[in-house]
């Protein structure tokens, strides 16, 4: 492959910024010096970043349903999603299947082995503009979960699982009003069915979480899978992560929780959506808030690709850290919760050469291009 010449950048390093050159040769990163050089493409002082890495997005529901009740065909879902996380600036993703769901006849308790497939296909063919793995999100009130999960415990792809809990009354919906408006605009359920559903919920959860926490938890760790806590709203539940072997606090819904997670050693992922829109949808915690006290390693776009690069500008105008410290819980701290981060994740010889050059206006960020592994995708 012919070498490649990125000059006059502002290039994040690890620790620094540089106006400098970075050399891409054969897909990774050959050199990196300071100052600008005649030859190449001259970036006019605009930056230059690693690849963003997604580690948990469930954009590929909306593109399999781009309305409620359309099923889009899943091979062009696929390929359309994937497009989406290229224009994004998201060069490594992990694709957050749900197994289960707490409406049974839902997309997560039917498509879920198609959008595997899919997936699977894709990557396999090449046909994928960035690199894909798999999230699997364990709904626990499912009954058949974790025999379903189970069936991918050695799949090639497979990164992450993390263990969720929608019942109302607790967690993300411990705000019984937020469950209500959220589950009667998203499935449809009327004011009138809503009572029946939250008793065969909760009935559920009764009959099934508990055996299913038990059997996935032991599978992560007969699997050395990664393996991520959900909703985390107390002491307790952080607590009982730990105790599982969790490595990662997905979307903790109080600053409580958020502050047992980051004090002992959990990950705390936050979404992007949250921190752009300053609140969560569901009443919890502020992202941003989270952010300002130090307290987010992680960061998703969660259901919006794009809000993630946004994220990191917000944050650097925030709380005042320059852009290669605040990019760090969408390059190198996913690169490393799932063993990636020899191989991807910062701007550094040796590394796969995923790249966005970025141009910085009235502080928002317009990617200007993205390349994967060496090759140019949007």
């Amino acid at each position: 492959m012919k070498e490649q010449i990125y000059t006059n950048y502002r290039l994040q390093l690890p620790d620094q910024e540089i106006i400098g050159t970075l050399v891409v040769k054969d897909g990774r990163i050959a050199d990196i010096q300071p100052g600008t050089v005649s030859g190449g493409q001259n970036g006019e002082e605009d930056y230059l970043l690693p690849g963003l890495i997604e580690l948990h997005t469930d954009n590929l529901e909306r593109c399999v349903s781009p309305r409620p009740g359309v099923r889009w065909p899943i091979d062009a879902a696929a390929i359309h999603h994937d497009r989406d996380l290229a224009a994004a600036g998201i060069t490594t993703v992990c694709d957050a299947i749900a197994i289960g769901d707490v409406t049974p006849t839902s997309m997560r308790a039917t498509e879920f082995q198609s959008m595997i497939d899919a997936i699977e296909t894709q990557q396999t063919l090449g046909k994928f503009s960035v690199d894909h793995r798999l999230h699997l999100r364990c709904e626990l009130a499912f009954e058949e979960v974790a025999s379903q999960v189970n069936q991918y415990a050695t799949h090639p792809l497979l990164s992450l699982i993390s263990l969720m809990d929608h019942t109302p009354g607790q967690r993300q919906f411990k705000k019984m009003d937020k469950f209500r408006e959220y589950y009667m605009g998203k499935h449809g359920i009327t004011e009138t069915e809503m009572d029946e559903f939250i008793r065969d919920r909760l009935a559920a959860q009764k009959a099934y979480a508990r055996t299913s926490r038990q059997a996935l938890v032991k599978m992560a760790a007969d699997h050395s899978l990664a393996m991520a806590s959900h909703d985390d709203a107390t002491i307790e539940h952080v607590q009982q992560a730990i105790s599982e072997g969790a490595t990662i606090s997905e979307f903790p819904t109080t600053l409580e929780a958020a502050k047992e997670a980051h004090a002992n050693d959990l990950q705390v992922l936050m979404g992007a959506p949250n921190l752009v829109l300053g609140k969560s949808h569901s009443g919890n915690v502020s992202a941003l808030e989270l952010a300002a006290l130090n307290l987010v390693d992680l960061i998703s776009s969660d259901y919006v690709p794009h809000s993630l690069l946004l994220s990191v500008f917000i944050i650097a105008n925030r709380t005042q850290k320059p852009i290669y410290e605040a990019m760090r819980p969408v390059t190198i701290n996913p690169a490393r919760a799932i063993g990636l981060d020899s191989d991807r994740g910062t701007l550094e010889v040796g590394k796969r050469a995923d790249l966005l050059t970025v141009n910085l206006s009235n502080n928002l960020p317009r990617l200007t291009s993205v390349i994967s592994q060496g090759q140019r995708v949007a």
